[in-house]
């Protein structure tokens, strides 16, 4: 069995620290690029809520002035 030195036992353990290093690093930035997108989706989905909550009030409104006409020719 090969006897390895302390200075490649050294070199094995950074080489294992760098690998692990860079897959994280890899893993942060596609995480990254995922939230930067979620963000993206969630502001377009806001917009629209705000949109629809916009539009719901105006037809409440118009409901409201059909219903006075109705009861103003009822009576």
């Amino acid at each position: 069995m090969h006897n390895q030195t302390s200075l490649e036992i050294l070199n094995e353990k950074v080489s294992n620290i760098l690998q692990k290093y860079n897959s994280l690093k890899a893993e942060t930035e596609m995480l990254r690029t995922e939230l930067i997108t979620l963000k993206a989706e969630k502001e377009i989905k806001d917009q629209e809520i705000e949109k629809l909550i916009e539009q719901n009030t105006q037809k409440d409104l118009e409901i409201e002035e059909i219903v006075e006409k109705i009861e103003s020719i009822i009576g």
